[in-house]
């Protein structure tokens, strides 16, 4: 494809974004007839219409749309690569602001921030604790950092970390005085200790799957926390069952102070994405911190 192919495709982008030939030529920076005449010419070099045109709006045609669904992701991060290996030239500065989930700022977010800042010391770094979906966007912050499979679709996303797996974990103690749940319904006669989500989300649901059976619970307990630090103090100290990704209890099932169980109901997801908005221009601070938090399979090791 050459230069002005991809061009046009994004000046096509740009229209069925916009519905209006007026406000993508805007943001584009060109005139309404040059726009129109690009568009024009890519339907004829394609021999089909893209774009239905009336006087009050603009749609794709259902041929625009496959194209759009199919093409305008990598458009996008083309052009999103480029604008940052372009900002690169420049000094990487200026404020960073991330949102990450209590583990995933200690264990992935902190190790890469840490080694980072001394090389660049004209990079600042915000990071807010929030268990929620943050519309990173409405609250002007750069990036999040959640689970793969629960980045919105119109995102990038960046793996930071290894395919995880979740383990419900109690302390000897606890589980020497009832029998070990066999599958997720028996947690209805455990002590579980839960996580309150943020806003009107409410508990946080245990999830699981097994041979294909996906099984959410609801489980009861008598203790609440809005802090995964704090559940794991009351597990440790024997006062239910505890829902943790694996890296948050691994030290403590090698020592035996705690106890896993439910491993089969357990299985390998996505790990840890940094995630931002696709329209976003990489500033060369941010394309540094990317570089510095994207993981890299070992040899060898397989990607989820």
């Amino acid at each position: 494809m050459t230069d002005g192919h991809l061009d046009d495709l994004a000046a096509l982008i740009a229209v069925a974004e916009e519905r209006s030939f007026t406000r993508a030529a805007t943001r584009l920076g060109v005139s309404q007839s040059a726009l129109s005449q690009t568009i024009r010419g890519l339907e004829t070099r394609l021999g089909i219409r893209l774009l239905n045109r009336t006087t009050r709006s603009v749609s794709p045609t259902p041929a625009g749309e496959r194209l759009l669904q199919t093409v305008a992701p990598r458009i996008k991060e083309i052009y999103a690569a480029l604008a940052a290996a372009s900002e690169l030239r420049r000094k990487p500065a200026g404020l960073i602001r991330l949102t990450a989930t209590e583990n995933a700022a200690e264990a992935v977010l902190w190790p890469a921030i840490r080694k980072l800042l001394p090389e660049y010391p004209d990079i600042k770094v915000e990071v807010v604790i929030d268990y929620g979906l943050t519309d990173i966007v409405a609250e002007q912050v750069d990036a999040g950092v959640r689970f793969g499979e629960t980045v919105a679709k119109d995102m990038i996303a960046v793996p930071i970390g290894p395919p995880m797996r979740m383990a419900v974990v109690g302390s000897p103690d606890y589980l020497a005085k009832r029998p070990a749940p066999r599958n997720p319904r028996d947690l209805t006669e455990h002590e579980c200790i839960n996580l309150r989500l943020p806003a009107k989300r409410g508990i946080y649901s245990w999830e699981f799957e097994r041979n294909g059976c996906e099984v959410n619970v609801r489980v009861d307990g008598r203790l609440v926390f809005n802090t995964a630090s704090l559940m794991l103090k009351a597990a440790l100290e024997g006062f239910g069952l505890a829902y943790f990704t694996e890296q948050q209890v691994c030290e403590h099932l090698e020592h035996g102070a705690l106890v896993r169980v439910l491993t089969g109901w357990c299985p390998p997801f996505a790990g840890y994405h940094l995630y931002y908005p696709s329209r976003r221009q990489p500033s060369a601070a941010f394309a540094v911190l990317v570089e510095a938090l994207r993981y890299r399979p070992a040899r060898g090791e397989q990607k989820s």
